[in-house]
């Protein structure tokens, strides 16, 4: 990958490698924009085949986080860091105060909170050697319920614009992974009634807690999943799952994208679930209960004033939706559109 061409062609503002031999610390922190505010987003740890790949889901993950944070009205820009590395291996103290130590040197405009692989402790063990640190223990902790709570809305937004009807009770669902966000949204879908439900995980632990919890699911593999004749396909594992592969075969109606990029190629597939019918609710439109917890924690964390906040993203889910019918463009276009008339709107 050419970096600097990349960067130029979408707007990008720094792209940051770190490394120390001392801590076997190996990792990149990509800052998209900081027009609206800091970068924020989330610093997740995965042993990435080749630094190339590391790289572009930086990248892809900071420009994701700045239309995040424009479209939730948050005055927020987007950055992204990944570390790479096997969790089981190199997790230790020094190896997060050492990331802390990078962090700081960027003077504020990056901050970091918990992603795939990070947990609470290692985040207050970045926090002893920076103040730019977000979800911490004791404070608003895991934002994963907050983000399931939104994609909750977002599912019913979607029933709603499709059905007329936003009840859950009645339709069928397809989860790809199970893991924080993942089980918190069959949670919110459990509790309002919905009785059939399918997931895949690629995690054993994660799926014998999950059948445990809520026997009546019905386990398949990733590959069954994407084939499944439902109503609603909620993707929450890794990105790039929406492809040339898996796209011909999607027979759900709706595709509520939760992780984050679940498009592998954005233009692209986003028009081809729009050329199958497909409506496709925009991953960053559906999942920013994240950092609109992670953001109230900065502000002042009220439990209230968050729920508000992420109660919104049903209105906005329709509004994207609205919005491409009446400019006869696709949903993740609609989305950009929106994020980018408010990043347009300041000076």
């Amino acid at each position: 990958m050419m970096y600097l061409k990349y960067m130029e062609k979408y707007g990008y503002e720094q792209l940051v490698f770190i490394q120390d031999e001392q801590t076997n610390l190996k990792g990149i922190i990509a800052i998209h924009n900081t027009k609206l505010g800091p970068a924020l987003g989330g610093a997740r740890l995965w042993d990435y085949k080749t630094e190339e790949e590391a790289v572009f889901d930086a990248l892809r993950l900071a420009r994701g986080m700045t239309y995040k944070s424009a479209a939730a009205g948050l005055p927020l820009g987007g950055g992204k860091a990944v570390l790479i590395g096997d969790a089981s291996k190199v997790k230790n103290e020094a190896y997060f105060k050492k990331f802390g130590e990078f962090i700081e040197k960027l003077n504020g405009n990056y901050i970091t909170a918990e992603d795939m692989n990070i947990t609470t402790l290692d985040m207050s063990y970045i926090n002893s050697e920076t103040k730019h640190v977000t979800g911490l223990e004791g404070m608003s902790g895991d934002p994963s319920p907050i983000t399931a709570k939104g994609t909750y809305y977002a599912i019913k937004a979607s029933l709603k614009h499709m059905f007329g009807d936003d009840t859950v009770m009645n339709h069928s669902f397809a989860v790809q992974g199970v893991g924080a966000t993942g089980s918190n949204v069959i949670k919110e879908l459990i509790e309002e009634g919905a009785t059939k439900i399918y997931f895949s995980e690629v995690n054993e632990e994660h799926a014998k807690a999950i059948k445990t919890k809520y026997p009546s699911l019905i386990e398949v593999s990733n590959e069954e999943l994407f084939k499944l004749d439902v109503t609603c396909l909620v993707p929450c594992a890794m990105g790039g799952v929406l492809n040339d592969k898996t796209i011909p075969n999607i027979k759900a109606k709706i595709v509520c994208g939760t992780a984050n990029n679940v498009l592998l190629d954005e233009e692209k597939h986003s028009q081809m679930l729009n050329d199958l019918n497909i409506l496709y609710a925009p991953d960053f439109i559906v999942n920013a209960g994240g950092i609109i917890n992670v953001y109230h924690e900065i502000i002042g964390y009220e439990t209230n004033n968050v729920l508000k906040d992420v109660f919104k993203i049903y209105g906005r889910v329709i509004e994207i939706f609205e919005l491409a019918e009446d400019n006869n463009i696709n949903t993740q276009e609609a989305a950009m559109l929106y994020a980018n008339n408010i990043l347009n709107k300041t000076k």
